[in-house]
């Protein structure tokens, strides 16, 4: 049984209540937010921008769009920024309305309760641990003309893992034949330096929509800001008129016009990430009783192989929070997902492992 009610990470006031604690004091591996925290070029926007909470934000959000779409070098009537990624999910599946959808598992939630609110069939294609949780070819096996509407994570979430740019392309192929719409829930590649994702590729093929969030790269989930690209100027009009008139608020539309030209916080975040997150795994993998995968992004998937232990439980006493994975479809108890935190957090989170797993940890 899951320990709580929430099926993401990041439900530190949750956890903070069971054990009686301020949230604050609680180190939050659950979540997957760039520990650097929010830019510096935006905190001080932000602190000459209170103004801008006296007045609607623009509707149209001219200048957002404009801004995202220089990021990719592509024109503005293909991109459609919302209040989150997960707020596009929705809008994009009410304006599709798929019948039978294929959905990969283990994967992010919110697609299949979108999919099932809007009243769609789901059909699921596991990943299995002996191909190492990657997605294979065996997939284009089942994308069958009646199947109408493919959700792929890429980086998979919980996984960690980015599907090979080859075989991403020809499941976009192949689902051109078979009239699949496919999309591709790129949340967490902006932390891959050098990954474009398939944005590049989407002029040849508008069966192809591209779902982004800038709430993980530049650590502002409390704004939310997510957008999406695609260049069937048709159906982006009828996910627009699925929106919620001004559903981004004036500071996270500020927000989107300063980050994405932050260049020194990117190539800061890159470097962090290319020393740490191979110094945590090795770390995690040298554990007994624990097997991990190398995931390409800020978070790493592993299993706890001892026989009892509930390890999101037993590191709450430490004060610290992991996310379970036992409410992912696929999965079973036993599988976690930490976020690649500072050089001292990670240091925290491995020596409270450690306690727990050799028993020296005080009782819960």
């Amino acid at each position: 049984m899951a320990l709580f009610n929430s099926a993401h990470g990041g439900n530190i006031c949750e956890a903070a209540g069971l054990l009686g604690i301020d949230p604050d004091d609680l180190l939050d591996f659950s979540a997957n937010i760039n520990p650097a925290g929010m830019p510096a070029s935006l905190k001080r926007a932000l602190n000459d921008s209170f103004h801008l909470a006296e007045r609607y934000p623009d509707a149209s959000y001219l200048n957002l769009h404009q801004c995202i779409a220089a990021h990719h070098g592509i024109a503005p009537r293909h991109v459609l920024a919302d209040n989150g990624e997960t707020a596009l999910i929705f809008a994009l599946v009410n304006a599709l309305k798929p019948r039978r959808a294929l959905l990969v598992a283990p994967g992010f939630a919110e697609y299949r309760r979108a999919l099932a609110l809007a009243g769609c069939d789901i059909d699921t294609f596991f990943l299995h641990e002996e191909d190492g949780w990657q997605l294979t070819d065996a997939i284009l096996d089942v994308l069958t003309p009646n199947i109408d509407c493919l959700f792929l994570c890429t980086p998979n979430n919980p996984t960690g893992l980015l599907p090979e740019r080859a075989l991403l392309h020809r499941i976009a192929a192949h689902c051109r034949v078979q009239g699949i719409t496919l999309v591709l829930d790129e949340a967490f590649i902006d932390f891959i330096e050098h990954e474009t994702g398939f944005i590049p590729w989407l002029a040849d093929n508008p069966h192809v929509w591209v779902l982004r969030s800038l709430t993980k790269f530049y650590a502002i989930p409390g704004l939310r800001l997510g957008y999406l690209v695609n260049y069937d100027d048709a159906g982006m009009e009828r996910v627009r008129r699925q929106q919620m008139p001004w559903s981004i608020n004036a500071f996270a539309a500020l927000a989107g016009e300063i980050i994405l030209r932050d260049r020194p916080y990117q190539q800061a975040t890159w470097a962090w990430l290319q020393t740490e997150r191979p110094r945590l795994f090795q770390a995690l993998y040298d554990l007994p009783g624990i097997t991990v995968w190398p995931g390409a992004v800020n978070y790493l998937f592993l299993r706890c192989d001892l026989q009892g232990v509930d390890l999101q439980q037993v590191l709450l006493a430490e004060r610290v929070l992991i996310r379970s994975c036992s409410n992912y479809p696929g999965l079973e108890k036993g599988y976690y997902r930490v976020a690649v935190r500072s050089q001292a957090e990670n240091d925290r989170l491995v020596a409270a492992m450690r306690r727990v797993l050799s028993g020296t940890a005080p009782a819960a």
